[in-house]
């Protein structure tokens, strides 16, 4: 059985979207971070770091019980677990690590501070703002040089690399983006969200935000 703890964050929809491409079946847990419920004894015990999501495995390789943390090490777990989402050519394998590690690296840390400073510091930091926010532009203009050579982020094949870098685009907004001087980047992003898998991931992940 697969269990995924998740809420409607970017990190989370991709674990969801793996999920869905795969046509796996699993049962979907809320911890709603809004309230702090990351921050729970009984979380902490499945990721001491206190964050979302958490892939949980009860039948894992050779039947063992596994429990991870860290989209990205999810993203390529459900991969090569299921044989899917990820090339058995070398080069072409090392092209999909490039740009999951340059969403790990890169891209997800400046969106994250960008959107920090942005929407959720207590008191203006302009140089914050400045840093972070420039360097989600920058990152996105990397993106957007590779998209405009390629039909998906690694290649020509939808891989766990446009997974990863699909859960900031979803929530771009938050970082202050958009896709205004990067045609190539809303291109790709159209074509990817409009697939019936990320249809339904994303339904299933914004169904995890409560309802007032």
């Amino acid at each position: 059985m697969l269990i995924v703890y998740a809420f409607a964050t970017p990190n989370s929809v991709k674990v969801l979207i793996a999920l869905e491409e795969l046509q796996l079946g699993y049962q979907l847990e809320p911890v709603n971070i809004r309230q702090g419920e990351q921050k729970y004894e009984a979380f902490i015990t499945l990721n001491p770091n206190a964050k979302v999501p958490v892939l949980i495995d009860t039948e894992g390789y050779g039947g063992q019980h596994v429990v991870l943390t860290e989209s990205a090490a999810i993203l390529v777990y459900l991969a090569e677990r299921y044989k899917q989402l990820l090339p058995e050519d070398g080069s072409k394998r090392a092209k999909v690590f490039e740009q999951l590690f340059f969403h790990a690296s890169a891209i997800s840390p400046s969106f994250g501070q960008s959107g920090f400073f942005l929407k959720l510091a207590s008191e203006p930091n302009p140089l914050a703002i400045a840093r972070f926010h420039g360097e989600a532009k920058r990152t996105l203009a990397v993106l957007e040089a590779v998209l405009a050579n390629n039909e998906f982020v690694a290649g020509e094949r939808f891989s766990i690399a446009d997974i990863a870098h699909f859960g900031w685009m979803w929530r771009r907004e938050f970082a202050g983006i958009d896709f205004s001087v990067s045609p190539n980047v809303e291109r790709w992003y159209t074509a990817v969200s409009n697939r019936p898998a990320v249809i339904r991931a994303i339904e299933k992940t914004n169904a995890l935000i409560p309802q007032s």
